[in-house]
């Protein structure tokens, strides 16, 4: 029997971090997000994914930065409004460890992933919710999805990395 799960905004987080100069991160994250999971049991090892962010909902908390993210030079949200993930297969690890294999599109660009799931299990909420929780990490070449804009500082460093971190918090609720 198929159980259909979606996200439960409140308790998640969607977020990245990138190297800036190569001496420090910089974390953002999107606010506005939906997500899916269609089981067959209720480890998740059966789970067909299905994420959809608003790249307009991308916070790094500071202004400026996100309106040069949406730009052109960037991500160009006009044309390219959301970034989306849908897997194809789930390899199960350990009780608690899954990796994960999609397909992420970005910018029009679409190309394979992998997570890596770390699912920390079920539980029902004091309202009688049935949830799980997880969390979902991976890294993606930015340059990959057409994400290429660069400079270099006077001392000859890079100001952006290529290299994203993707760091994800997730609730799901069964439906």
């Amino acid at each position: 029997m198929e159980t259909n799960w979606k996200i439960d905004n409140m308790h998640s987080e969607i977020g990245f971090k990138v190297r800036h100069m190569m001496i420090s991160n910089v974390v953002g994250k999107f606010g506005d997000f939906t997500a899916s999971a269609l089981l067959t049991n209720d480890d998740f090892s059966s789970a067909k994914f299905n994420f959809e962010a608003s790249i307009d909902s991308i916070n790094t908390g500071v202004a400026d930065r996100d309106g040069h993210l949406k730009s052109t030079d960037f991500f160009d949200s006009a044309s390219f409004p959301k970034l989306t993930f849908h897997s194809d297969s789930i390899t199960k690890k350990s009780d608690s460890d899954f990796e994960i294999a999609g397909k992420m599109s970005i910018k029009g660009i679409e190309k394979p992933v992998v997570l890596t799931m770390d699912y920390a299990g079920i539980a029902v909420d004091p309202y009688g919710q049935t949830k799980a929780g997880m969390a979902l990490t991976g890294k993606i070449k930015r340059s990959e999805f057409g994400l290429t804009w660069s400079a270099v500082t006077e001392a000859g460093n890079v100001v952006l990395a290529d290299d994203i971190q993707l760091n994800c918090e997730i609730q799901l609720v069964k439906q």
